[in-house]
């Protein structure tokens, strides 16, 4: 159903009207009300008629717009909102729109054990999270982790309609290891999150191989229109990082076989949160488990392992096996001697 400008101006006013509980309104009251805001909004002068008004506090007394207001008469005469707090603009989602928001969560339900719309899952239990606040009134029931103070959150959409339609960037960077910021063009294929940290990939001009760069470290960008766009035909990003832990990779890096001992109490929480979705229980007794994954090597997984303490154990392969031992035996000897300084360890990009 179609609601003209006219209509909803009544409508309006109406409301105005029974919100304020400071005067008593007739049906002619409303109707002069009604006829003066509209000439003063349309410059139309011909009045309102009783039946028009009365067609309106109908309407709003229906669900057909999703309002249900609680208009009552006194005294068989005034006209009032029965809840004094009432507003047609204040109407939580009306239980037909419920239904309907319901039925679409269900189907979007059905696309969960597909691949290509695992992300979706999130999406979905906020959506029915805001549909159950707003069909009853009700605390939050989840919370969503976030940072609110990230640096280069604000550059997230631009980023992304610059991927989208395929737009080069002159972008500034500085990276943590670097005294000044560098300005070269880019070509943006790909934004990627990383526990709740934000990163480009992106290709330089003039260089083959794809770069990752943080958004908090991107110091100011613009597109440029006239700039040929060139497409990085050789990766399929849908896959890119299928053999990844965190961000950090090349083309040329391959994933290997990881094999991990943990003890007994972390692994519940190993099993029931796998490192990766390569995951598998090569052995479980009552003393831990042993488990392997299929991933490149890298920094955050390193950092990964070294959370966990004397909780785990790299068995293979063997270049991992040395990576973990030495970061160990770095940091026990920061504790062994007072005097020791921190090593140069290496930074995220």
């Amino acid at each position: 159903m179609s609601i003209n400008k006219l209509a909803l101006i009544r409508y309006k006013t109406i409301d105005e009207c029974l919100q304020n509980r400071f005067r008593k309104w007739t049906l002619e009251d409303l109707m002069d009300k009604v006829a003066e805001v509209i000439y003063d909004c349309e410059g139309i002068a011909t009045g309102i008629s009783k039946r028009t008004i009365q067609g309106d506090i109908q309407m709003m007394r229906s669900d057909k717009l999703g309002y249900n207001a609680p208009i009552v008469v006194i005294d068989k005469k005034y006209y009032a909102y029965e809840d004094k707090n009432y507003s047609i603009f204040k109407t939580p989602i009306n239980a037909t729109d419920v239904e309907k928001l319901k039925e679409v969560l269900n189907v979007l339900k059905q696309f969960n054990g597909f691949s290509y719309f695992g992300e979706m899952a999130e999406t979905v239990v906020k959506l029915e999270n805001t549909l159950y606040k707003s069909a009853k009134k009700s605390r939050n029931c989840i919370q969503f982790e976030s940072n609110q103070r990230l640096k280069g959150i604000e550059h997230i959409n631009t980023l992304y309609q610059a991927i989208l339609h395929k737009k080069p960037l002159l972008l500034e960077y500085q990276s943590f290891k670097a005294k000044n910021p560098q300005q070269d063009i880019h070509y943006p294929y790909l934004l990627k999150e990383y526990r709740n940290r934000w990163f480009l990939i992106t290709k330089r001009k003039k260089q083959a191989y794809l770069m990752t760069l943080a958004l908090d470290r991107i110091v100011s960008f613009q597109e440029l229109p006239q700039e040929p766009f060139v497409e990085h035909e050789d990766v399929d990003f849908d896959t890119y990082y299928n053999d990844l832990v965190g961000v950090t990779k090349t083309e040329k890096d391959k994933a290997v076989k990881v094999v991990l001992q943990i003890n007994k109490e972390n692994t519940p929480y190993i099993l029931t949160k796998p490192l990766h979705q390569s995951q598998t229980i090569l052995k479980q007794d009552e003393q831990g488990a042993i488990v392997s994954i299929e991933v490149v090597l890298n920094y955050e997984l390193e950092r990964e392992i070294l959370g966990f303490g004397a909780g785990m154990k790299v068995l293979s392969p063997r270049i991992l096996v040395n990576k973990i031992k030495a970061r160990l035996q770095r940091a026990a000897d920061l504790y062994a001697n007072p005097n020791e300084t921190l090593h140069k360890d290496e930074p995220t990009p």
